[in-house]
C-alpha cells in the first residue's frame, strides 16, 4: 500500500503564507494522481486541489483558487501546496491523498496520510 506523509503545518497569522509537502513511498508516484483535502472541526472534508500524474493538469477549489498552487516533483516522490494570502478560514487539517489518474477527475482517492495541522491566527 501507499504511505503518505505530510508536513509543514503550523501556525501562521492571517496573510500569511506557508508551505505543504507530502512524501509518498515507493518508486511509482509518477502513477499517481494527488490532492490535498482539508477538514475543519465539525466541518466534512473538502476538497482543496489536484494536480495530474505528469503535473500538466491542475484543479483547484473555487475558495483557494489565485492563492494556493499545488505542484510535484517526482525526483523527490513529494507533492507541495503553496498556501499564500492565508485566511482564518483556511484552518484545518490538511490532508494529502493518492490516487490513480481518474482520481484527478472524480476527486476520489485510494490512499490518505495523518493529515497535518494548519491554523491561520487573526
Amino acid at each position: 500500500q501507499v504511505q503518505l506523509v505530510e508536513s509543514g503545518g503550523g501556525l501562521v497569522q492571517a496573510g500569511g503564507s506557508l508551505r505543504l509537502s507530502c512524501a509518498v513511498s515507493g518508486r511509482t508516484f509518477r502513477s499517481y494522481a494527488m490532492g490535498w483535502f482539508r477538514q475543519a472541526p465539525g466541518k466534512e472534508r473538502e476538497f482543496v486541489a489536484a494536480i495530474s500524474r505528469t503535473g500538466g493538469g491542475t484543479r483547484y477549489a473555487d475558495s483557494v483558487k489565485g492563492r494556493f498552487t499545488i505542484s510535484r516533483d517526482n525526483a523527490k516522490n513529494t507533492v507541495y501546496v503553496q498556501m499564500n494570502s492565508l485566511k482564518t478560514e483556511d484552518t484545518a487539517v490538511y490532508y494529502c491523498a493518492a490516487g490513480d489518474g481518474s482520481s484527478y477527475y472524480s476527486g476520489r482517492y485510494d490512499d490518505w496520510g495523518q493529515g497535518t495541522q494548519v491554523t491561520v491566527s487573526p
